[in-house]
C-alpha cells in the first residue's frame, strides 16, 4: 500500500498550526495514540524542516508526515528534502504541484470552485483540499462530486465532530482536521495530551465505517 493509500485509508489528517518545535513530537505520539497517523505540519511552525526530521526520525513509518500551507516550489522542495511525504497548500499553485510529482511526493492544494478543482487535478493533485470547508459545507461537496465524481475531495477548515460524518456522506475521501482536534497553545501538561489522545479517538470513531 503506497503512501496516498495509507492517507485516504485512515481519513483523517491532523493539522499541527501554531505548535512550537519541541511541542510537535509529543503532538505527533499523543495523535498516534488516538488512531491518527497522518500529520501536517505547517510550514510557517519555527525550524520546519529540521521539526519533519525529528518527526520522522521517532516515528519511521508508524505515521506520514507533511508540510502544510505551502506557497511556492521552493518552500515545497526544502520541506521534502526534509522526509515531508506530502504537501498541502491553501491555493492552486501549479508550480507547487508540480514539484511535489517531481519528487514522488503527495500533492494536496487547496481550491473551492469546480473550475479551481479541475485545475488542480488536471495539473496531477493526488487529493483536492476543499479550503474553506465551512463556508460552503457538506451540501456543497455533494454537489461538486456530481459533475466530478473521478476527483478526490477532502474537507478543511471548520471541520469539528459534529459535522465531520456530513462530509463522509456527502463522499469525502478524507478531512483535515484543524483547531478542533489540536491547539497546541493548551497543551501544558500530561493531561492536556491525554485530552488531545481522546479527541482523536472520539474523531476516529465518529468516521468509522464510512
Amino acid at each position: 500500500m503506497n503512501q496516498l493509500e495509507r492517507l485516504k485509508q485512515g481519513k483523517l489528517v491532523a493539522v499541527i498550526r501554531g505548535a512550537q518545535p519541541e511541542q510537535v513530537v509529543p503532538i505527533a505520539q499523543a495523535l498516534k495514540e488516538g488512531g491518527i497517523f497522518s500529520l501536517e505540519i505547517t510550514a510557517d511552525t519555527p525550524k520546519i524542516c529540521s521539526v519533519i526530521e525529528q518527526v520522522k526520525e521517532t516515528f519511521g513509518d508508524d505515521v506520514i508526515v507533511g508540510a502544510g500551507t505551502v506557497l511556492d516550489p521552493e518552500t515545497a522542495r526544502a520541506v521534502i528534502m526534509a522526509g515531508a511525504e506530502f504537501i498541502f497548500s491553501p491555493t492552486v499553485n501549479v508550480k507547487t504541484i508540480k514539484m511535489a510529482k517531481r519528487y514522488g511526493v503527495i500533492s494536496i492544494p487547496g481550491a473551492l470552485t469546480p473550475t479551481e478543482i479541475l485545475t488542480a487535478y488536471e495539473h496531477g493533485a493526488d487529493l483536492i483540499k476543499v479550503f474553506p470547508a465551512d463556508a460552503m459545507g457538506a451540501a456543497y461537496f455533494k454537489g461538486v462530486k456530481g459533475p466530478l465524481p473521478h476527483i478526490p475531495l477532502m474537507p478543511t477548515g471548520g471541520v469539528t465532530i459534529d459535522n465531520i460524518a456530513d462530509y463522509f456522506q456527502a463522499g469525502a475521501a478524507a478531512a483535515g482536521l484543524g483547531g478542533a482536534l489540536v491547539n497546541p497553545e493548551k497543551l501544558l501538561g500530561k493531561e492536556d495530551y491525554q485530552r488531545l489522545t481522546e479527541t482523536a479517538l472520539a474523531f476516529v470513531e465518529k468516521v468509522a465505517g464510512h
